[in-house]
């Protein structure tokens, strides 16, 4: 491990700064709309279907130099980007996924977001039953009495989540729709979380560098058996990253055999979370936003919502995960769930059991 010492880049922001900047902001021009208009509509003559969508396909040369922005700022900036002016309403919903996932390949390259082949995800409500499709634990009950959610089965809810970050270098949010109240999107600096706590409790900071066991209950694995070992924290060459998801390490603990977090494991946790709040901005996304995060930098979490589907206020964003090709290398440690951690290699996502597309 190398020595732990506080980050003074750009990627370690307070909220009270990030919130009044406009390093993060950019917006699609009528040109930049005129160009993917004319891509999209070559790409649907020629019948291509989205997922099968290449760079090549969907040449975007006058958004040049604004994916290079987004790359730039993703990586040695901020680690965020909030792109604007998509204009979502003249668009059916079979476009809207062929324009994202082009703009999509243009920036990264997509990566699997579930064990069949799922590329593009549509974050809903999708009412009283995810957990029996997406994945629950019946012998364990939260707060509420319910069977434990996976993480995968919250995140298609109303309901909050808890900061977290997702299983890629970089996850883009396109929104579709808003909520008519709620459902407001939470980023804090994971690298400032770590700062403040090598300031406040070293010791704490350093429990966070040694390995938490996790499940990989919900996108990879039907149970909650299948368990890894991964620090939450970790550097290399200077460079930060954190994985962090409290539900895939509470899913562990309810598996035979694996040890049981340590009171220090616990308060490093708890202090964890407790900064990420304190240091997070709200970005509110109205259609027609795109948000892109750096999941090795930021932490991003969401506050319950409440639809109006009579009124056209049912909350829908398409979700991409993306490997970048300007990404840091990640410490050795993280093959176990990165699989590669070169820099600018193709990895992150989810591991396939089948062929197939969804």
């Amino acid at each position: 491990m190398e020595t732990l010492a506080p980050i003074d880049e750009p990627c370690a922001w307070y909220s009270q700064d990030i919130a009044h900047s406009h390093r993060w902001t950019r917006e699609l021009v009528p040109e930049h709309i005129a160009e993917i208009d004319a891509v999209l509509e070559a790409v649907e003559r020629r019948g291509i279907a989205w997922e099968a969508i290449s760079s090549a396909d969907f040449p975007l040369p006058g958004l040049a130099g604004l994916i290079g922005e987004i790359r730039n700022e993703l990586e040695h900036g901020c680690g965020l980007m909030k792109l604007s002016g998509l204009p979502v309403g003249r668009y059916s919903e079979d476009q809207l996924r062929k324009l994202y996932f082009g703009l999509g390949v243009n920036i990264g390259t997509p990566v699997y977001q579930n064990r069949h082949g799922e590329l593009m995800r549509f974050i809903r409500d999708e009412g009283a039953d995810v957990g029996k499709q997406y994945g629950q634990i019946e012998r364990v009950r939260m707060a509420d009495g319910k069977p434990f959610l996976s993480s995968y089965a919250r995140t298609l809810t109303n309901g909050a989540l808890r900061f977290h970050t997702d299983r890629a270098d970089v996850v883009g949010l396109l929104c579709v729709r808003q909520a008519r109240r709620g459902g407001v999107s939470t980023i804090c600096s994971s690298v400032t979380v770590m700062n403040e706590m090598l300031r406040r409790r070293p010791d704490l900071a350093r429990v966070l560098f040694e390995p938490y066991y996790r499940s990989r209950h919900g996108e990879e694995s039907e149970t909650a058996d299948d368990v890894y070992a991964l620090p939450v924290f970790g550097v290399r060459d200077g460079c930060f990253t954190s994985h962090f998801s409290l539900t895939y390490i509470e899913a562990a603990q309810t598996v035979d055999g694996i040890p049981k977090l340590t009171d220090a494991q616990k308060e490093a946790l708890d202090l964890l979370l407790v900064l990420a709040k304190e240091l997070a901005f709200e970005m509110n996304l109205e259609p027609g936003d795109i948000q892109f995060i750096n999941s090795h930098v930021t932490y991003h979490g969401r506050t319950p919502f409440e639809d109006d589907k009579a009124a056209g206020r049912d909350r829908l964003l398409m979700r991409l995960w993306l490997s970048m090709p300007n990404s840091r290398a990640l410490p050795h440690d993280h093959k176990v769930l990165w699989r590669n951690v070169d820099a600018g290699a193709v990895r992150g996502g989810i591991g396939q059991v089948t062929s197939s597309h969804v």
